[in-house]
């Protein structure tokens, strides 16, 4: 998970000083080095770590900080300001043209994430109510033609492509004006990369700028490359004028140092980041949310974003009728534990919960495999023993066992996990209102989950 070691050895700093009753200048300035060296390991841009530092340095060594009834609490106030004026301090939106289409140009090296992005984001875009066109206007790599096609059908997407015969500035300006014919008032156009950068790459990129006269170019940096996409970042910057980054594969790079340093490179914003390759795991990026995440005091509005994506209205009025009325089923067990996989991986949601860092995580088993196990067994029962688990008898639970492919003892670890979400969701429900203030203690026993083992 991005962030992790950082997160956690600045936590590490912060709970020292949060310790002490009273802070000298020497406490701030010794703290101020260790953070100095979790940004570096972090590969975030050695200039970047020095102007931060110095920033935090010289307003936590003020009168206000040190004299404060509680001082290092004010310290970590200053760090998650800074942390969040590095990048960038408020989420960057896309803008989009006052006459459609919106042309949005895809660019960066080979191996980014461009194209799986570029299907991605149009799939976000239709979410809002558009209709995009992916544009093919790499001609040179093997198959990027027919990756881009089949990225499109993923998502239901229509691609525009020439082959690879034809010049790409002409490929981006028939595209826009099949956009225009066919009612697509997006058209994101997916450029061609190289394993470095040349002259060659450049120009025909600015070949197809000027034909397809973008509202946006967007650069798709791999947050693993560290300072290297930092260089790309700002390369691309001064040859093209960026108007946003794109941070993928950022779910698998422990250290993120690209995320804080690109925008204090480049003066550009970070507007989404790929935490993982399905089309809901690239995020908007919101500096504050992540700056919140790396200094453990969670992220719970990232949290309620994922739920309402993934949660539908109806059911979820349904289940609250459900709820009480207290006649859950093992159906609506099931269908919740699905939705929660919708929301991403749980180790990733729990990180979301403020005061839970990734070092406390480091020791707990979540076993994402066992949702499959559960579905199993409760198919493997029949409607009227989903209705009515009281009815499940020794043969039945046999049975049941037997055709899940599970043993007995799985059978009635689910039946008992089950009956405590019954017993803790009947607990919220007092006069027929849901989360009433004499039940709130009851949050604290939370059933054991079949993710957890």
């Amino acid at each position: 998970m991005a962030f992790e070691n950082l997160g956690e050895k600045l936590q590490n700093v912060l709970k020292k000083l949060k310790g002490k009753g009273r802070l000298s200048e020497k406490d701030v300035r010794d703290a101020m080095r260790e953070v100095r060296l979790a940004l570096l390991e972090a590969d975030v841009n050695f200039r970047v770590v020095k102007d931060f530092v110095a920033k935090l340095t010289e307003r936590a060594v003020g009168h206000t900080v040190l004299e404060a009834l509680n001082p290092g609490q004010q310290v970590i106030k200053l760090v998650d300001e800074e942390l969040t004026a590095l990048m960038g301090s408020t989420q960057s939106q896309l803008t989009f043209s006052h006459k459609p289409p919106t042309v949005y140009m895809m660019v960066g090296l080979q191996g980014a994430g461009k194209t799986t992005s570029c299907g991605k984001l149009a799939g976000i875009l239709r979410k809002q109510g558009k209709q995009p066109l992916l544009v093919a206007c790499d001609i040179y790599r093997p198959a990027a033609i027919k990756q881009l096609q089949i990225v499109g059908n993923t998502y239901n997407i229509p691609v525009f492509e020439m082959g690879d015969k034809v010049n790409p500035a002409v490929i981006a300006s028939r595209a826009i004006e099949h956009a225009d014919r066919n009612g697509n008032d997006v058209v994101l156009i997916d450029t061609a990369g190289r394993l470095h950068i040349d002259e060659a790459l450049m120009d025909e990129l600015v070949r197809v700028r000027t034909a397809a006269k973008p509202q946006e170019i967007l650069l798709v940096v791999d947050a693993m490359t560290g300072q290297d996409a930092v260089n790309v970042a700002q390369t691309f910057n001064e040859k093209l004028g960026l108007d946003g980054i794109i941070v993928t594969k950022l779910d698998s790079d422990t250290r993120g140092g690209a995320v804080l340093s690109v925008k204090a490179v480049t003066g550009k914003p970070v507007k989404y980041v790929g935490m993982g390759e399905k089309l809901e795991d690239m995020e908007p990026f919101y500096p504050d949310r992540m700056a919140s995440r790396i200094l453990g005091m969670g992220d719970v509005l990232s949290l309620i974003d994922k739920a309402q994506q993934a949660f539908d209205d109806k059911q979820a009025a349904e289940l609250e009728a459900k709820i009480r009325q207290n006649t859950l089923t093992l159906d609506d067990f099931l269908a919740q534990m699905q939705q929660m996989k919708k929301m991403g991986p749980l180790k990733d949601l729990l990180g979301m919960m403020p005061g839970v860092n990734q070092s406390q995580l480091a020791g707990v088993d979540i076993d994402e495999k066992s949702l499959a196990h559960v579905e199993a067994i409760i198919q493997s029962m029949t409607k009227q023993e989903r209705r009515d688990p009281s009815i499940l008898n020794g043969s039945r639970k046999r049975r049941i066992a037997a055709g899940s492919g599970r043993t007995i003892q799985d059978v009635n670890r689910l039946l008992k996990q089950f009956e405590e979400m019954r017993k803790m969701m009947k607990g919220f429900t007092k006069g027929g209102k849901l989360g009433k203030k004499g039940k709130k203690g009851r949050m604290g026993n939370m059933p054991n989950l079949p993710f957890f083992s």
